[in-house]
């Protein structure tokens, strides 16, 4: 997620928005994963605009989240 986008997207108060290219550079896998992952209903939440796909970076953020393995940390005393 470039620096320039949030840059230019700020100054006008919208959202950051990135497109597939960026998501699946972002997240390293490839374009066709990511395309796989919205015909199976997997992915973060998409705005559709014609033909072109863009993804708002708060919603990348919670859909990450959300993939986080549900292993609980080990304390550092051992529990």
């Amino acid at each position: 997620m470039s620096t320039e986008h949030r840059t230019a997207d700020n100054s006008r108060g919208l959202e950051p928005l990135i497109d597939v290219g960026e998501l699946a550079a972002y997240l390293g896998v490839p374009v066709s994963t990511v395309y796989d992952w919205r015909t199976r209903g997997l992915g973060p939440r998409a705005y559709r605009f014609g033909k072109h796909l863009k993804f708002a970076v708060s919603d990348v953020r919670i859909w990450v989240e959300q993939q986080r393995d549900g292993e609980q940390p080990v304390s550092s005393d051992g529990r």
